[in-house]
Formats: C-alpha cells, structure tokens, sequence
C-alpha cells in the first residue's frame, strides 16, 4: 500500500490498465529488481518470452506458439515505453515495455545513453505488514512497530492527547484504506 495524504493516480477509462505508481511498484516487486529507463538498449529473447508467455497462462509451449524460424535468439532493442501494473486476481505485479529491433547498422552506431524518460522510483522507507481481518475491522487500527512508523509515518502531534492522525492508503487497485495512527506508548521526558 501507498500512503499519503492525497490520493495518488487518476480514474482510467474501463478495459484500460491503469499504471501504478512507481514507489509502491517496486516495494511489491522488491528490492532485487530494477527497471530499464527509456532509451536504453535491452536485449530481447523471443524463446524465453514464449516459454514465459506459455507457462503463465498453463499452456504448452508449442501448443500456440507461433513458430519463426528465421527469427534470431537474441534481437537488440532499443526500450520506448515502460508501464507498471498489478494483476487484479494475484497481486503480482508486471512491467509492459515497448521495445524496436535495431537494425544491423543502428546496432553498429555509437551509442550514448540519453535520458530519455524519468527512472522508476525505489522506495525510501517502507514496511511490509500482511493485513489480518482484526486489522481492517470497524476499529480501523493495527500495530506497526515504533521504528517503522516514525520512519514512513508523517510525524504525529505530541500536544494531542492522545497523538493521533488519519492515513490514507491505496493498495495496488487504489482501493482506499482510512486508518487512524494513535501512539500507545511511553515518551521520554
């Protein structure tokens, strides 16, 4: 989940993907994975997309699979595009890219990475709490240990009796979660 005080994305049209943000794409991801930035040069593995594409819809791989023989195993390409997105059954969150094949000769040329487009953006600060039923009860409330939420939380109110804010999450299908962060604990005087 995503927090902040105002509500990230904007309404996309039905049958559309919507593109998530980048901070919370990549805490779901995790740390290991990094993106591309437009412009780079990737290299694309026609096979090993296949097998992918085959394995995550429990098909085999043959079975429809379009067969290019004159297709070369590897293709350079030059990166146009990156989206990220979630898959609204699993959660499991994916990049769609836009790639061009370069030509022999484009592949050739001098090339100087240019910053084309704005890198995805790794998460700061961030935990991870698997929500329970009790969690997201009528009471609006569960516990975050004291470091992580002075760590990601906004600062609270300590003149408040008893210090307390709303959050405002958004999960990967910018469902909106209210909770209200309360401190329970002993202050140091």
């Amino acid at each position: 989940m995503k927090l902040s005080a105002v509500g990230f994305g904007q309404q996309v049209p039905e049958g559309e993907k919507r593109c998530l943000n980048s901070e919370l794409w990549h805490a779901c991801a995790g740390p290991l994975v990094s993106l591309p930035t437009v412009g780079s040069r990737v290299v694309y593995f026609p096979q090993g997309h296949s097998e992918q594409v085959a394995a995550s819809t429990n098909k085999e791989v043959d079975a429809h699979t379009p067969n290019y023989p004159s297709l070369p195993p590897q293709l350079i390409c030059q990166l146009h595009n990156v989206t990220m997105h979630a898959d609204a059954e699993t959660d499991e969150v994916y990049a769609q890219m836009t790639l061009q094949p370069l030509s022999s000769e484009e592949q050739k040329e001098a090339f100087l990475p240019a910053d084309l487009g704005a890198p995805s953006r790794q998460p700061t600060n961030y935990f991870c709490k698997t929500l329970t039923a009790s969690d997201t009860s009528t009471h609006g409330g569960f516990s975050v240990p004291r470091r992580a939420a002075e760590k990601v939380f906004p600062p609270l109110d300590f003149s408040q009796q008893p210090p307390a804010q709303e959050l405002i999450a958004r999960d990967l299908h910018d469902n909106e979660w209210k909770f209200r962060h309360i401190f329970r604990g002993m202050l140091a005087t």
